[in-house]
């Protein structure tokens, strides 16, 4: 179970020692974690003897079907339901599992994901036009990698690269239609490690400074592999970094194009991360509630302080709605709509701003940067405290939730 929780922490791994802990306590022994990102030192004691698993897995979000399937079986573990023999049939059959949606819904899912994301960026026609061809690209790309494993730690950059080749060549010809960093960011936005950073400083506010720490350098990683694909594609067609311009062309999309497009991307995201899909009404519900209480925030205090109270809220209420014995995770309630706050994107225009030779330009989009994903990590964990009941769990000092 703690392989299966670090595999699947790509969102942050803050509950994965306290799931681990009660599961162990409600079999019949004592289990200690020591937990950094991509691995877990295990301790299980049972009647005064102890044994030790080093675990290793790389975290990720691809795969919250099973995480679906795991929290009713924790909770029939914890509440005497099942035993141990029984628990341990049930993961097998989970970590066993084939994805629930094959590999041409999976490339739709990433398809719809980008597109619902492209209005965000720039609420133009053309963007989405462009969008559908480029994420057409990445989708088949990330499809491509889940049957060859060994190419995923270079998928990124031969994503970007690819992007920016077909970016330049094809969609960027005409200024009027924004740069092109702005139309090839929707088609790299299921690579952005936008979560990576926000989960990372989410991780630091909350006190667990090794992971935090280890995912926000991963994260930065990320970000700069996408980056250096992006110049690898100016480079491969003869084009000046000075193309890498960061102005919006003017919107055209009606208002009700903007509305649907979050249906959308709720709906690849689903498809793309292998989430049941009756849970599409409730996590659109967080999503435009998230989008609702941005957006009136924002008009009120700024967009730093819009963030802010949007992820408090966001993070209370999916908080709340965990508590309930028969909701599901916490993490796969609170992705759609923390995805519609990450700021990653901030951190692409700021370094190609930066390669273009736009310091002043890329320095104000890399300061916001830091300034949001910190708000989004400080407005996370202040709703988990505010939502949680009057006498949490605790480790450390840390409040602790469910699964």
């Amino acid at each position: 179970m703690t392989g299966l929780l670090l595999r699947s922490s790509g969102e942050g791994a803050v509950n994965v020692e306290h799931t681990v802990r009660h599961t162990a306590r409600a079999l019949g022994a004592d289990a200690s974690v020591l937990l950094v990102p991509d691995a877990a030192a295990l301790t299980v004691t049972v009647r005064g003897e102890a044994r030790t698993a080093t675990l290793r897995g790389v975290p990720e979000v691809f795969r919250l079907d099973q995480v679906v399937a795991l929290k009713p079986l924790v909770q029939d573990v914890r509440a005497g339901r099942t035993g141990l023999a029984e628990a341990h049939r049930g993961l097998v059959a989970i970590e066993t599992s084939p994805p629930p949606y094959p590999w041409w819904l999976k490339l739709l899912g990433i398809v719809l994901f980008t597109l619902g994301f492209a209005p965000l960026v720039q609420s133009t026609w053309y963007e989405v036009g462009a969008t559908a061809v480029l994420g057409s690209v990445s989708a088949v790309l990330a499809v491509t990698a889940d049957r060859f494993p060994r190419y995923a730690p270079v998928l990124p950059l031969v994503v970007s690269t690819t992007v920016s080749v077909i970016t330049v060549e094809v969609f960027a010809r005409d200024t009027a239609h924004g740069g092109p960093v702005l139309l090839m960011l929707p088609a790299l936005f299921f690579f952005v490690p936008g979560d990576y950073l926000s989960a990372a400083t989410a991780e630091l506010a909350a006190g667990f400074i090794t992971t935090g720490a280890i995912r926000l350098v991963y994260a930065a990683f990320l970000l700069v592999q996408l980056y250096v694909g992006v110049l690898l594609g100016l480079y491969l067609t003869g084009t000046s970094t000075r193309a890498l311009f960061d102005v919006a062309a003017a919107s055209d999309l009606p208002r009700w194009a903007l509305f649907l497009s979050w249906i959308v991307f709720t709906a690849g995201t689903l498809l793309a991360f292998a989430i049941p899909f009756r849970l599409l009404p409730l996590l659109l519900a967080l999503v435009y509630v998230t989008v609702g209480v941005q957006s009136l925030a924002t008009k009120a205090i700024g967009e730093t302080g819009g963030t802010f109270v949007a992820a408090a809220v966001l993070a209370a209420v999916t908080t709340r709605l965990t508590l309930r014995p028969k909701q599901r995770p916490r993490l796969v309630l609170l992705l759609p709509g923390f995805f519609t706050l990450t700021v990653g994107s901030l951190g692409m225009r700021g370094l190609t701003t930066l390669a273009g030779g736009y310091v002043i330009e890329g320095f104000r989009d890399l300061l916001k940067l830091v300034t949001i994903v910190t708000a989004i990590a400080v407005g996370l964990v202040l709703g988990v405290v505010l939502a949680q009941p009057a006498h949490p769990a605790r480790r450390g000092g840390h409040l602790s939730s469910e699964t």
